[in-house]
Parts: C-alpha cells; structure tokens; sequence
C-alpha cells in the first residue's frame, strides 16, 4: 500500500509570538512538524505495520527549512521525504497549496493519503478537504478511528461531530484528515534519527509537477492578509483581602455593580 502523508511545519506553539511591521517576527523562533500532521504519521506506521507491507511518503511543502519536519517524519519510520519548495507559493493560501500538493500526490501515486486536519497557525482546516476536490476523491475529516480493507478497496473511519462520533464507510484512495485521539504519536528511536543522515530527500519545484507558478503565487491568492494583531493586555486582577464572610459581600457587590453580570 502506498501512503502519503502531508506535513506542515509551524511555529511551536510554546513560542511567545512577536510582531514586526504588522507581520509574525520569525526571528529566532522554533519550528516544528505541525501537530495534527503527527497524529498522520502515526497512523501510516501504524497502516503498515498492521498489513505488513507498504510504503510511506512524506511531503512537505515550504522553504528549506521544512527538511527538518521531513526529517522527523523519516526518524519515526517513514520511508521517503519529498520537498516540494515553497518559493513564489502563496503558502497562507488553502487552495494554492493544495493545488501544489495535488500535483505531487499525482506524480507519487497512492493508495491513501493522510494529513492532519489542521495547521495550527492559520487553522483554516481546508488545506486536505480541497485537496480530495482536485484529485476527485472520497474525504473524510477530524478522524479518530480508523480501519482499511485495502483488498476490498474500502475502509470505515470514525469521525468527532458534535456530542459524538459518526462512524462512515468509504472508498480507496480517499483523503484522510487526522484528529487529536486517532492515536498516540511514537517517539523516534536512535536507530531511526541517525538513519536519517543516510537518506536523500529530492527537490521539486511546481514548475517540475507540471503547476503554473503565477496561478498558485501571491496576486493568484484568494486570501489575503491585511494586518496581524495581538489581543489587547488584560486588566491585572484584584485581590480581595479580609474575612470570607466580607471578601465574598465585596465579591458580590463588584460583580452586581461593576461588573454587572448579577
């Protein structure tokens, strides 16, 4: 069977964001492999591993620096890394990159593809569902249950919806996108971080999966951005000093006269 499976890289998101020029200050921050995409990973190995065969590939697409989530992703298990560079690609943007992504799914070839639901910087949660549109199949999202029979060429996922899970039955090759409880990412073995120093990771470009430039670039975007900005400071908190019986009177008094939610 084969698998790819779609990578992001993101800020940490223990980092502390700071703006410039209305824009996210990148300088001197950590990135790494987008959370959901991890739970993703997991699941490929966890696919094969099941069957007993299969191979995983893992694409990201972005500036140099998303080797570094490829590379997670190899010392985990996967087999290969594909970057996709990310130069003139209007990477905000769902539709562009899922544009780019199609393209690459179409030159790998696959039995299924998987992704994390969402990107935890922007949070659009498009990126995969838009992707099952270009390539014309089935798509489940927010999955955390998972089973395939790729013989039969179907699978049934189970899926978070509101006040529960809904079970549903589809066909192969489908899109999958990953939800936090589909399992338990593995931490890498030493074995697996050092025999990433032995593998190649190949570079496209979209040019070379056959993708106008000028169609998935900043003036082709159907988003734009326009401004960040942080929320405004919160007020410092008061203390009330004093015995129960008075401070729980005073507590009562702010909420009914102040703060006027009593």
């Amino acid at each position: 069977m084969n698998i790819l499976v779609f990578v992001k890289q993101v800020l940490d998101t223990e980092t502390r964001i700071q703006l410039k020029d209305g824009v996210v200050d990148t300088t001197n921050v950590k990135w790494v492999a987008n959370p959901y995409d991890e739970f993703a990973i997991e699941e490929a190995l966890r696919i094969r591993e099941r069957l007993g065969q299969g191979k995983i590939t893992v694409v990201s697409l972005g500036p140099d620096r998303v080797k570094e989530a490829i590379k997670y992703a190899l010392s985990l298990g996967a087999d290969e890394g594909v970057h996709v560079k990310g130069d003139g690609v209007a990477l905000w943007d769902p539709l562009a990159v899922a544009t780019v992504l199609a393209a690459a799914a179409r030159k790998l070839g696959f039995d299924l593809i998987l992704t994390g639901k969402q990107g935890v910087d922007h949070d659009w949660s498009q990126a995969g569902i838009i992707l099952a549109e270009l390539l014309d199949l089935p798509h489940v999202s927010v999955v955390v249950g998972l089973e395939l029979d790729p013989p039969g060429k179907r699978g049934v996922a189970k899926r978070e919806v509101e006040g529960g899970v809904e079970t549903v039955e589809f066909g192969l090759p489908a899109v999958i996108t990953a939800q936090k409880g589909l399992n338990e990412p593995r931490y890498a073995s030493l074995k697996g971080i050092m025999a990433v120093k032995k593998k190649v990771i190949p570079e496209w470009t979209p040019a070379d999966l056959g993708v106008d430039p000028s169609a998935v670039g900043e003036g082709a975007a159907a988003i734009r951005f326009l401004e960040f900005s942080l929320p405004p400071p919160r007020p410092a908190g008061r203390i009330l000093e004093g015995e129960p019986k008075d401070t729980a009177r005073e507590l009562v008094r702010i909420l009914h006269e102040e703060a006027k939610v009593i």
